[in-house]
């Protein structure tokens, strides 16, 4: 069984938005009078979306210095982080080398593609715009779409559904064990990239399906295997590809 539709993880997969997120960040612990964090210290927390970002990295500096308990307070603190990041979102961010080449490869194979990712929706659809990626995409699933979010399978199974396919012939390539699971727990095909953003820990060791070295490679592999399948060779998802 080969694959009709992938849907791509968006910070540290399709785009590299480590450098704006970063500054947002420390933009708002600067009207706080806070000292800015490290971005590799910030960096490492992304992929649960900006807010649970922010909260992490609050808490544990009330746990470095218990001085600051009570000073940073989310809820005033959360406000101020939207309207600096909602100023930047895209102005730095880049997809990745060949990622737009990659999505018109598979849209001219006629692969349905869409983005699933625990980032808010007005961000998403904003970052997908300015980095010209939206046009390539017919579906979006935010953080704010749905009651679940990444890992939950409920996720994956509503793309799957919007983009008419069954959930075993869609892929979903992520850059974290988050999309591994998510994967896993729809009953998707869960390939992976070795980049991003994987919290401290390489995605290999989630045992993705497959690992690539870049969309490039994953959209090569998928389009040789869906070739194969029309020319009535076996093809099979679940590829030794990059491993």
């Amino acid at each position: 069984m080969t694959i009709d539709a992938l849907t791509l993880d968006l910070d540290g997969t399709l785009v590299d938005t480590a450098g704006e997120i970063a500054a947002a960040v420390n933009l708002t612990l600067a009207e706080f009078g806070l000292a800015p964090r490290p971005p590799t210290e910030i960096g490492a927390r992304i992929g649960h979306g900006l807010h649970a970002l922010m909260i992490g990295l609050l808490q544990q500096m009330q746990a470095d210095d218990p001085r600051l308990v009570g000073r940073l307070l989310a809820d005033r603190m959360l406000p101020v982080l939207d309207r600096h990041y909602a100023a930047i979102v895209g102005s730095v961010a880049r997809p990745y080398p060949g990622a737009r080449e990659a999505l018109d490869a598979l849209a001219h194979e006629g692969v349905h593609l869409g983005c699933v990712t625990n980032k808010a929706g007005a961000a998403a659809r904003r970052l997908l715009e300015r980095c010209g990626l939206a046009p390539r995409l017919s579906l979006l699933v935010a953080g704010d779409t749905l009651a679940q979010r990444k890992p939950d399978g409920a996720v994956l199974r509503h793309a799957a559904e919007a983009l008419g396919v069954p959930v075993a012939r869609l892929a979903h390539v992520g850059d974290s064990r988050t999309d591994v699971q998510a994967a896993r727990n729809a009953g998707a095909v869960a390939w992976a990239v070795p980049y991003g953003y994987d919290g401290g820990e390489p995605v290999a060791l989630a045992r993705p399906d497959a690992l690539f070295p870049g969309l490039p490679a994953l959209a090569a592999h998928l389009i040789a295997l869906r070739q194969a399948e029309r020319a009535g060779c076996r093809g099979d998802g679940h590829a030794d590809a990059g491993r």
